[in-house]
């Protein structure tokens, strides 16, 4: 089976204009890679972010075969039935084409503040909202008396067709068991391979105990990558591009974050196919964007050989 890559979209471009973010996903349409990616912020350390359903609308709008992912969304920031009827509105713009990937959010605490949620109890509200989100993309009437989501029978029509796959991110055990409840997928994220591997298998069993049938290939890795034919300067990249959005040594990422030529990069993420993902989300680091739409292309060749 293919093993698919999609590249997440660099942040200054999804930040704009809108003509250099058609550049790039052009180039990327040219090349082997499957797909791009987009996160999701509201106000994210003092403030930055981007929208990723707005993103992941102008992505679809602008590309014609790409597969377009949300990696992820903060779907607890938001409230499920107007977030369902904007993705049934970008579904209508690329059938097929996008997959909503969905999170909890949690390494900026403030941010949920901001949004209304205590991040006490934001792993409740999270699945409050699944619950909701899923039938109402479905076509379902679905109503809530949840005490911090009261929703007198909402209905989005039309439903997507095909239908949208939600899949689960999150490292712990409940983000596991999350995706084999309510989800078609999970998301892993700064984990190794044995650990991805018995994550996959606490999916499926949450599943089945659920009485859904087991997640058929629906995992992804979602991985920082330094890339450069220098394997130093690779890491130079990646750490300076990391240290910048975490408050946080490079040392804590850098057992999870593969960076070297393409090769190198593949080979370390084979591992991780082995352990049962099928798609990888690069949140690729290169000196510029021709040699990380290049080298990217070059893992995904690698990947499928």
């Amino acid at each position: 089976m293919k093993v698919a890559v999609h590249l997440r979209v660099p942040h200054q471009l999804a930040s704009g204009p809108a003509d250099r973010l058609a550049e790039f996903v052009a180039q990327v349409e040219e090349s082997h890679l499957d797909g791009l990616t987009v996160g999701d912020h509201v106000s994210f350390r003092g403030g930055i972010g981007y929208d990723g359903l707005v993103q992941a609308t102008a992505l679809a709008s602008t590309s014609r075969r790409l597969q377009i992912w949300t990696a992820v969304y903060l779907l607890p920031l938001r409230h499920p039935v107007p977030v369902a009827r904007q993705v049934s509105s970008l579904a209508a713009l690329a059938p097929g084409r996008f997959v909503f990937g969905v999170g909890l959010g949690g390494d900026d605490r403030h941010e949920l503040e901001v949004c209304g949620i205590d991040p006490r109890r934001r792993g409740k509200h999270f699945d409050t909202c699944l619950d909701v989100l899923r039938p109402l993309l479905a076509g379902k009437t679905v109503s809530s008396d949840e005490p911090e989501l009261r929703i007198p029978g909402a209905v989005i029509h039309p439903a997507p067709d095909p239908p949208v796959p939600i899949i689960v991110g999150g490292r712990s055990d409940a983000a596991q068991r999350r995706a084999g409840r309510v989800g078609d997928g999970w998301i892993a994220l700064w984990q190794s391979p044995e650990r991805v591997a018995a994550g996959v298998e606490k999916a499926k069993s949450a599943a089945l105990e659920y009485g859904r049938s087991s997640l058929d290939n629906q995992f992804a890795y979602t991985v920082w990558c330094g890339l450069d034919d220098n394997r130093a300067r690779a890491r130079h990249l990646v750490c300076d591009a990391m240290e910048s959005l975490y408050p946080q040594p490079f040392s804590r990422f850098e057992r999870y974050t593969p960076y070297g030529p393409a090769e190198e990069v593949a080979a370390a993420l084979k591992l991780y196919i082995e352990a049962g993902i099928g798609h990888f989300a690069v949140i690729g680091v290169a000196a510029d964007h021709d040699t990380l739409v290049a080298q990217c292309s070059e893992v995904a060749l690698q990947l499928n050989r």
